[in-house]
């Protein structure tokens, strides 16, 4: 995609000499927002974008930018920072994948194409569960479907005291969620297994099962702007309703549940077609800033009501 002439304008005088950051952070949200790019993905709007990558091209923390904006940035420091503009643009590349690193809840993790940038709404959903008494402290939880492994951390911080278990079906993915657990200091508590949904612990048995997976319907695939095709398609895609992968997880998760285990499942905007998928399913809402079913909670003896 090609930058607009007044865009090219913008990013050409970026660079032609120094600049106060804040005069620069508006020449670059005047370019984002006029190129009819699409956001969500660990950032809400254009600004959100253009400051997350000066800052970051600055080398500057993600959260001072009142505190350097009135800083002169240099004419070179500036043309750097319009090549990282310029690629948002062109390529269409969400900024974790042009920074290589993501931010969820506070936390900062590594990002790139082998999984799904974080931004997972199970992190919030785990969180109100725990604060309202609806999961007991787990002493082993599973994350399926792991990908860069950011649920699983934020359920370890959580719990404290709770063994971790992930899997993935990509290799790469583990790759990246090791090294995420790595400068969390994670590892040692921690198992990791590649393999298609359970298949990695069928002789296993936990207090809680994490998992977002694919979800993502085929009309609404075939409808995903160019930045959330960026990612791994393998990690959005269920199918013509979605629900490809839930239905063959649902069915096999009570075996690998304890007797008082539970199932944190995320379905993002995918009420209506996993209630028709399930309708015998018993389960809970668990509310989130996003919406109020988009995160269900399922005891194990609600999945053996599905056989």
């Amino acid at each position: 995609m090609a930058l607009k002439s007044a865009n090219l304008q913008r990013l050409k005088w970026l660079g032609q000499s120094d600049h106060a950051l804040i005069d620069g952070l508006r020449a670059a949200v005047a370019v984002l927002e006029s190129e009819g790019l699409r956001f969500g993905q660990g950032t809400s709007d254009a600004f959100d974008d253009a400051a997350w990558l000066v800052l970051w091209g600055l080398d500057l923390p993600r959260d001072r930018l009142d505190d350097f904006r009135d800083a002169r940035v240099s004419a070179i420091e500036w043309r750097r920072i319009a090549q990282l503009l310029r690629r948002r643009v062109e390529q269409r590349l969400p900024v974790s994948y042009l920074t290589g690193e993501a931010w969820l809840d506070g936390l900062r993790f590594r990002s790139d194409p082998r999984a799904l940038i974080p931004r997972s709404l199970l992190v919030e959903a785990l969180a109100r569960c725990r604060d309202e008494g609806l999961i007991d402290a787990p002493l082993s939880m599973l994350d399926l479907c792991t990908g860069s492994g950011s649920i699983l951390i934020h359920a370890g911080h959580q719990f404290a005291d709770a063994q971790l278990f992930g899997s993935d079906r990509f290799e790469q993915a583990l790759a990246l969620a090791a090294l995420n657990l790595a400068d969390h200091g994670l590892t040692d508590r921690t198992q990791l297994r590649q393999g298609s949904g359970l298949a990695p612990w069928k002789h296993m048995r936990f207090d809680l099962i994490l998992c977002n997976p694919p979800y993502v319907n085929q009309e609404s695939m075939q409808s995903l702007p160019p930045e959330f095709l960026a990612e791994p398609r393998s990690a959005l895609a269920g199918g013509v309703d979605g629900m490809d992968f839930c239905r063959e997880f649902l069915a096999q998760a009570a075996a690998v549940l304890n007797e008082q285990g539970q199932l944190l499942l995320e379905i993002g905007n995918e009420r209506v077609h996993f209630e028709a998928a399930f309708p015998k399913l018993e389960f809970s809402w668990i509310p989130v800033a996003a919406g109020q079913h988009m995160v269900v909670l399922i005891s194990r003896a609600g999945l053996l009501k599905l056989r």
